[in-house]
């Protein structure tokens, strides 16, 4: 068995260990893999394990020993899975490894926009706070969460884990998902219904073709006059021209997310000249245990497909 990880760096730059993987076959490890190498990189591959690499129809078809894909990830619009079912590839996924993490983000961001503790921390090192003729200091008045409406778009695990977050910071949740989710702790609505009434809306859907884009000028102008925004979830949910333009406009209040459109981040991307903007280079899945995680259920995914009992396939 011929193992190869594309692009292993972003999910081990070092502090964890691919040994188990080692067990399982022949183990070759690149750190990152341009696309001109996959072909290359490829031959003679049994399993290849990738992160962000593309797995186009022209790779897939061409990889003739390929037999398995573990995305080390949860979502996988990476890969082409009409080619890989035509080829007879197995390909499985690393569902809810990050959901405490993610979560963790989201409302640290939260926290982060309504609180400014950052942004006084800056302040307070400048000197404003010691020229200050008071015993306290601030620019602009933090924002009590209490009260207000947090929804969600998507009340899968994350939607789910950051809604009682929410909920315990005294906020009312509602939510809306195409098939809901019992587990949900908040009221389950319409996307209507959510854009209208949210005073924060989170996002944690999975990029498709009926959420790709989602979030533009006629769906924010549904929204509440001064509402916040976050996304943790995929950069294309949105059109980041509306929303930098609801930014410049106030429409919005401020926006935060860990996902954009191009990673990394283009020089010309609208929201890095947007006001009251907070951006983090997709790191929300990144603390060790939660990688650590991350290599351990890909190992058993590999795993159990040599044992001819495949989990959390996905094609």
């Amino acid at each position: 068995m011929q193992i190869v990880v594309l692009d292993g760096y972003s999910v081990n730059p070092g502090d964890l260990d691919w040994s188990p993987l080692k067990k399982l076959g022949t183990l070759s490890v690149y750190d990152r893999t341009h696309p001109s190498m996959v072909a290359q990189r490829l031959r003679g591959a049994d399993a290849v394990l990738i992160n962000k690499v593309r797995m186009t129809r022209e790779v897939l078809m061409n990889a003739r020993q390929l037999k398995f894909i573990g995305e080390l990830a949860t979502g996988y619009d990476n890969i082409d899975l009409n080619a890989a079912r035509e080829r007879g590839i197995t390909v499985c996924n690393v569902p809810a490894y990050s959901t405490e993490a993610v979560a963790q983000l989201t409302i640290a961001m939260l926290l982060d926009l309504t609180q400014r503790a950052s942004s006084l921390d800056r302040l307070v090192h400048q000197g404003n706070w010691t020229a200050s003729p008071d015993f306290c200091y601030w620019d602009k008045a933090p924002i009590l969460l209490d009260g207000m409406t947090f929804g969600v778009i998507g009340t899968g695990r994350i939607g789910c884990r950051v809604a009682k977050i929410a909920q315990a910071l005294g906020m009312r949740v509602i939510g809306y998902s195409r098939n809901g989710n019992a587990s949900f702790c908040g009221e389950q609505t319409s996307f209507a219904e959510v854009l209208a009434r949210s005073d924060v809306l989170s996002l944690h859907c999975p990029a498709t073709a009926e959420t790709i884009g989602m979030i533009r000028s006629d769906t924010i102008a549904k929204m509440k006059d001064g509402a916040i925004l976050i996304n943790t979830a995929r950069g294309s949910l949105i059109n980041e021209y509306d929303v930098a333009a609801a930014l410049q406009s106030g429409k919005l209040s401020a926006f935060a997310a860990d996902v954009v459109s191009t990673e990394p981040i283009s020089k010309s991307n609208p929201l890095l000249m947007a006001p009251n903007c907070l951006l983090t280079p997709h790191y929300a899945w990144s603390p060790v245990p939660t990688r650590q995680k991350l290599i351990d259920i890909s190992v058993a995914n590999l795993t159990a497909f040599l044992n001819g009992t495949p989990i959390h396939v996905v094609s």
